[in-house]
């Protein structure tokens, strides 16, 4: 099973496939930037053969200037993987943290702090919470299918239960 986790930020991007993670940064703005992300997120679902990208849902809570042109950067992007043919499935910001951490309300750095806890990855550097968010979401299916290389308390994953599966399903012909 191939999965694409991706966290989508207008700084950096954060994608995880296989474990291993990396992010996308540009400096450029508006248009340009929504194409240079979106180009590249295309590019690498294309050179890595995916089954569905899992991707961090919109933060409706989120309070920033910046807040439509994430949401300009989340359409254009799932457009991108619509056209593409790459099925997607969405998952609530709250629903990342709790299977993070057992709280649908931790903050960044509890998130980053309980997942080296457990697996033992440190995450620092440029881009470092963002690759997290988007290796947690790769965890997420591989969880949910029982693919999961990491033991998840009953706590964290109850978080699974309330997001749609459905193409992950097909995909992997689940009841």
């Amino acid at each position: 099973m191939n999965l694409m986790g991706l966290d989508l930020s207008l700084t950096s991007t954060g994608y995880s496939i296989n474990g291993k993670t990396g992010f996308i940064a540009t400096k450029a703005k508006g248009p340009e930037r929504l194409t240079r992300i979106s180009n590249e997120i295309i590019d690498i679902a294309y050179a890595n053969p995916l089954d569905v990208v899992i991707l961090e849902g919109y933060s409706f809570a989120s309070r920033n200037s910046q807040a439509h042109s994430i949401g300009e950067l989340g359409g254009v992007v799932r457009m991108r993987l619509w056209q593409s043919g790459i099925p997607y499935i969405e998952v609530p910001p709250t629903c990342r943290a709790k299977f993070a951490t057992g709280k649908g309300n931790a903050s960044k750095n509890e998130v980053i702090s309980s997942i080296s806890a457990r697996t033992g990855i440190v995450w620092s550097g440029p881009g470092a919470d963002d690759m997290c968010d988007a290796w947690i979401l790769e965890q997420m299916g591989l969880a949910y299918i029982g693919e999961s290389s990491y033991d998840w308390p009953e706590l964290n994953m109850s978080s699974l239960k309330s997001i749609n599966w459905e193409y992950l399903e097909k995909v992997k012909n689940l009841p």
